[in-house]
């Protein structure tokens, strides 16, 4: 498979390819998860308040968020391949500077500019693997790169508190950046372009935003977009919060942060493998149903160990197993329907998907995550929270706003 062969890409090599495409969308968690448990170091060595280092992470899902608008655009405009390509020079300078930064104002500059690029791998991945696969075959794809995808974000803080033990904090970024590079050799060599010239769309601000208010008006799309970022959120929040959660609430060390990650990730690719499984058998519209149910059991049974037990690791973090477990089943089907509104407009469609997703992050990151972090019953009724509204503007799609062919493919 090589740049110019782009045709070899097929169902004989679906894991392959699914391998590439989940090492591209890696670079989002492994920029997040792998220096949460550097948090202390780098806050004693800037001598910041805690905040000013939960801004650090802010800054980033805030840039991740915005740059979602463009990714998809351009790589409607340009190809996918540029948008890759570009997206991964961009995150190694940034990896870089937060490498060599001497004070907290240039980490969030470069956490920002990190932030700017990362999103390029998951946005475009998704448009790559609907221009290539359809229906069943579409869903069981991106459910391999879900499953393949994983194991990133459950080994990147064990890295990262192995790295900060031996070397010091500035090793983690140092890490990021070799990985880039990495990246970008391969991906120059092998990255097919799925997107033919003649289907490309023009990058005109009166195009674009035509085709912004086509996404955006329509209410189907805007509910399912509300459905995977309130999820989402759900669950993010304890990685926003796993400084505190683990070391302040739970007595974990920094190099325990697997603690939390291993079983999250078990459930996220647990819930993948069965969502590529069950493609075809079950429609998207029972398989969402079922990893919605899963989320809220998992959700109020966290609300229930915290308030009916005393603090433990292995109950405390059980429940989130099932939550993440809940939404990776469900995902692949929401996201192959939204795509699937615009099949013109897809890169543009993950973008905005994606913005939904991580400027509700950010927010949760950002705001939500310092008022909750101080107690375990505030973590999980934050959780229940998310997943109760997504539930709900679940139930409005599908009572008042979803046609037959939209929940059926």
């Amino acid at each position: 498979m090589t740049a110019r062969d782009p045709g070899r890409v097929g169902h004989r090599r679906s894991w392959t390819f699914a391998a590439l495409l989940a090492s591209l969308a890696m670079l989002g968690p492994f920029a997040v998860d792998m220096y949460l448990p550097a948090f202390g170091a780098i806050q004693a060595e800037f001598g910041v308040a805690p905040i000013a280092m939960q801004q650090t992470l802010s800054a980033y899902m805030i840039a991740f968020a915005v740059m979602m608008l463009w990714h998809g655009a351009l790589a409607d405009a340009l190809g996918r391949r540029p948008v890759v390509l570009g997206g991964l020079a961009v995150f190694a300078v940034g990896s870089l500077g937060c490498a060599i930064a001497g004070n907290i104002e240039s980490r969030w500059l470069f956490r920002a500019l990190q932030g700017v690029s990362a999103g390029a791998g998951v946005v475009v991945g998704r448009a790559v693997i609907r221009d290539r696969y359809h229906g069943a075959e579409a869903q069981r794809m991106m459910s391999h790169v879900t499953l393949v995808f994983g194991i990133g974000p459950a080994v990147a803080p064990i890295v990262g508190g192995i790295l900060l033990n031996v070397m010091g904090w500035r090793s983690i970024f140092w890490f990021l950046l070799a990985y880039t590079v990495t990246l970008l050799a391969v991906f120059a060599r092998v990255l097919p372009e799925t997107l033919p010239r003649a289907q490309r769309q023009p990058l005109h601000p009166a195009a674009l935003w035509r085709s912004y208010r086509t996404v955006l008006g329509r209410p189907a799309f805007l509910l399912l977009a509300l459905v995977t970022a309130l999820s989402f959120c759900g669950w993010f929040l304890y990685i926003a919060s796993a400084p505190y959660f683990l070391s302040g609430l739970l007595g974990v060390s920094t190099l325990g942060f697997g603690w939390l990650f291993i079983p999250m990730i078990t459930g996220i690719m647990t819930g993948a493998f069965v969502s590529g499984r069950i493609a075809g058998r079950l429609s998207p519209l029972r398989t969402v149903n079922i990893g919605l149910a899963i989320m809220a059991v998992g959700a109020t049974v966290n609300v229930l160990v915290c308030h009916l037990l005393p603090p433990g690791v292995a109950w405390n973090i059980a429940p989130i197993l099932v939550c993440t477990l809940g939404w990776a089943l469900a995902m692949p089907s929401i996201t192959l329907t939204m795509l699937d509104l615009f099949p013109t407009l897809r890169g543009m469609t993950a973008s905005l998907q994606g913005f939904a997703q991580f400027a509700l992050g950010a927010v949760a990151a950002g705001s939500v995550s310092p008022l909750l972090s101080r107690s375990l019953p505030g973590l999980a009724w934050g959780m229940l929270a998310f997943i109760a509204a997504s539930s709900a503007s679940w139930l409005v799609y599908c009572r008042h706003v979803r046609l037959p062919t939209e929940v059926s493919g």
